[in-house]
């Protein structure tokens, strides 16, 4: 356990699948949260401080503030927890309307895509800096720009997981027959086209914390520019969210037509992931999705 200098009365409190996290107090008496572990890849906590503060900037759902980052922990203010109420589930529904409707200025990293530039990717490349890839506990995805979510979703997230997944034996080789005809289809699965959506990129139901006033705060994200169903198909896929959520979503921006038949098509990344990091019946929900869509 490392953690800020100063901090004292470390109490161990619920976290991730990968990180340790502590409930500690500051050198100036503040309660903080503090994530850490001792192999954490050099800049990950820097990176979760830039996506929340992406997220942040819309001013829609409250995300925690960063106190200080090291290469070693991540110190947060400390929120202390409650449970989302009905008005709390409104708010969220309509704070990720306003995130997604932000926007990003490309399908994939938060960074710059350049206009006009002339890369492999539909001629999207990026602003010259390195692309921080999407970070699922400890898988890790390419971010890359492409020109548009269906050639993304396949090229940066359902081949190298599924080839990963099959590679590991957490898929069966018709498991990933069936997502590589998935991968085929998705042109024309996908629905219309949409401008890229400013995404949480991990918003399960534990990534949303309520605190005691009941309202939603956004932690643990794996932003990225994408499809803003993206979100919400996982949202609905652990756990069972208050309908007030969707309701007060689509009261400000209405999804898409079809979008109830695209669900388990984006539930398709987060069953990937979770068939790699966990194995057990992941794996099946998978090929079963697969074969639907890719028939």
């Amino acid at each position: 356990m490392t953690l800020p200098a100063g901090a004292t009365d470390p109490r161990r409190v619920g976290g991730g699948d990968l990180n340790e996290a502590w409930r500690v107090t500051l050198a100036d008496g503040s309660t903080a949260f503090v994530k850490t572990r001792a192999d954490a890849r050099p800049g990950e906590y820097a990176l979760e401080a830039t996506q929340l503060a992406w997220l942040g900037e819309p001013g829609a759902v409250r995300v925690p503030a960063v106190l200080e980052v090291d290469d070693r922990y991540l110190v947060l203010e400390w929120v202390e927890p409650g449970r989302l109420d009905d008005a709390g589930a409104q708010e969220l529904g309509r704070g990720l309307a306003r995130i997604h409707a932000a926007g990003a200025p490309c399908f994939g990293n938060m960074g710059r895509a350049s206009a006009g530039g002339s890369g492999g990717d539909g001629g999207v490349v990026g602003s010259g800096e390195a692309q921080a890839p999407a970070t699922f506990g400890s898988l890790q995805l390419p971010n890359d720009p492409m020109a548009d979510w269906a050639s993304f979703y396949r090229e940066r997230r359902l081949l190298p997981l599924a080839k990963l997944a099959h590679d590991r034996r957490a898929l069966s080789p018709g498991a990933l027959h069936a997502l590589e005809r998935v991968c085929e289809r998705v042109e024309e699965l996908a629905g219309p086209a949409e401008p890229p959506a400013r995404l949480h990129g991990d918003l399960w139901a534990g990534n949303v914390h309520a605190d005691a006033r009941g309202h939603p705060w956004l932690i643990d994200p794996s932003a990225y520019g994408g499809h803003r169903e993206i979100d919400l198909a996982m949202l609905r896929l652990f756990g069972t969210p208050s309908a007030h959520v969707f309701a007060a979503y689509e009261e400000l921006t209405p999804l898409a037509d079809g979008w109830e038949q695209r669900v388990q098509l984006w539930q398709l990344l987060p069953l990937l992931v979770h068939a790699l990091l966990f194995g057990g019946s992941y794996g099946a929900a998978v090929e079963q999705i697969a074969r639907h869509y890719g028939r």
